[in-house]
């Protein structure tokens, strides 16, 4: 590590957003804390470390005390249970909500005896506010997170970190609540829902990536399914994000939370459907869209599990003022995509540029 450098603590350094970070800060030193190493050409000290285990905590308390990191940056967090290997829910909630408290409580002991964590940086997840709620959502609005099990384990650590914010004894606590990650490297449900990758684990799901086959896109019949709005936000816009916190003066007040989405707005259902070039199947109400759902996850041909059919047929926007404020006239520099442009990337090498151009010059 460069002793010459500030350090930075980053959990989950080897998921995307964790190496989407790495390359906006190069100014600090990182320790870097994950299952696996990261893929990166960049040098970082790395320790594996499995935050689902009870005993991680105590491993992390010396080693906060030896590196003195100014700020942790808290990635750690399993999306999808189908690429992490992670199909026990017991096990998943170990690992996300357990995990951020053991962190913190680690932070809390190391701080104890020299202080030195000056920032711990949480993104939590639009999902914790719930599938649907009348809008725009305020950070102050209530989380209703519910059957989802990644929005029951966001809203769940979102109250874990406000609860333990100010056991952190000096740290100024960041709680990002970004809308849906865009971005080629991006794999969440609401980005797949679209590209309609058959990303099982079944045979005939390889075998339909392998002759570039696609699943459609289903919905309930009725206009307000394709009118529902839904706003994304580049995950390199996020890295950015935490990296300018990173460099920003702690704040005077101990716990900052921010709504975060792409600029412009919203899109609808219908629009990202169009954009995508995906096949559109509409079937008579939202049990049997979740059926649907519910089938190809049964039959291994798609990893987006049935309890997201909520998020699916549902309504959440947010409003981002409060992100405006804080970041001032650095807003556009840090914020570069539009919520349109985030989206629109998420579907590169997925469906051709000039089908894309072509529904979005509409």
């Amino acid at each position: 590590m460069d002793s010459g450098k500030p350090v930075v603590l980053v959990t989950g350094v080897s998921g995307n957003l964790g190496t989407r970070l790495l390359s906006q800060i190069g100014d600090f030193s990182v320790l870097g804390i994950d299952i696996n190493p990261p893929k990166t050409q960049r040098s970082i000290r790395f320790v594996r470390m499995d935050l689902g285990k009870e005993e991680s905590c105590l491993q992390l308390i010396p080693l906060l005390k030896e590196v003195h990191p100014v700020a942790v940056v808290h990635l750690a967090f399993v999306l999808d249970q189908v690429r992490a290997g992670v199909l026990d829910l017991q096990r998943m909630w170990q690992i996300n909500v357990a995990g951020t408290a053991r962190v913190m409580e680690a932070i809390a002991e190391a701080n104890r005896d020299q202080g030195g964590v000056e920032k711990f940086i949480f993104p939590s997840s639009v999902s914790a506010y719930g599938p649907s709620q009348p809008g725009p959502l305020s950070e102050d609005s209530p989380l209703g997170a519910h059957t989802y099990p990644y929005g029951v384990h966001k809203r769940e650590c979102d109250d874990v970190v406000r609860q333990r914010a100010p056991s952190l004894r000096g740290a100024s606590v960041y709680i990002l609540r970004p809308h849906i990650f865009g971005g080629p490297t991006v794999e969440n449900y609401l980005v797949g829902l679209f590209r309609g990758t058959p990303n099982g684990r079944s045979r005939m799901a390889a075998w339909m990536r392998a002759r570039g086959k696609r699943l459609p896109c289903v919905l309930p019949m009725g206009k307000q399914y394709l009118e529902n709005r839904v706003q994304y936000v580049h995950v390199d816009d996020v890295a950015r994000l935490i990296a300018f916190i990173l460099r920003r003066e702690p704040e005077a007040k101990r716990l900052t939370i921010l709504n975060v989405a792409g600029r412009g707005e919203p899109l609808t259902i219908g629009e990202c459907a169009e954009i995508s070039g995906l096949k559109l199947v509409r079937v008579p109400g939202r049990w049997i869209s979740k059926l649907g759902l519910q089938l190809a996850w049964n039959l291994g041909l798609s990893a987006i599990p049935p309890e997201i059919a909520p998020y699916v047929t549902g309504e959440c926007i947010m409003n981002t003022e409060r992100l405006r404020t804080f970041l001032g006239h650095d807003y556009e520099d840090v914020i570069r995509y539009t919520i349109q442009d985030a989206f629109v990337e998420s579907l590169a090498g997925i469906v051709p540029s000039a089908a894309v151009e072509q529904s979005v010059g509409k």
